[in-house]
């Protein structure tokens, strides 16, 4: 069983940087691979980005050249270093892991952490 947590969220002006950080519990990541999602009120879970064990990457094409996933697996923490926020950044930002590789639907995730709450503001 792996436990994630989220922190790191808040309010940001547009234009404004803020990373959020996963740290897990009870089973090591390094051999999961780690995503972002967010969910905006209203709408569908969106995929935000993706690190392989190996450190590959992936991202979602309206974050691209703005947001960087790092992990490090000493210390079991992902993180999500966002730049040039924009207003439709703003959403619940949650983190989780899967054993499939640089994958981007949700229900190929097999845990979840609880979200933390990102809020840019113009």
């Amino acid at each position: 069983q792996v436990s994630l947590v989220e922190s790191g969220g808040g309010l940001v002006q547009v234009g404004g940087s803020l990373r959020v950080s996963c740290a897990a519990s009870g089973r090591t990541l390094t051999t999961f691979s780690m995503g972002w999602f967010r969910q905006a009120p209203g709408k569908e879970r969106e995929f935000v980005a993706v690190i392989s064990w190996a450190g590959g990457t992936q991202y979602g094409d309206s974050v691209k050249g703005r947001f960087t996933i790092s992990r490090d697996n000493a210390k079991n923490t992902v993180f999500l270093q966002m730049y040039d926020l924009k207003p439709e950044d703003t959403a619940v930002y949650y983190c989780a892991a899967n054993r499939l590789g640089l994958v981007t639907t949700p229900g190929t995730y097999s845990y979840w952490g609880q979200g933390t709450q990102v809020t840019v503001s113009s």
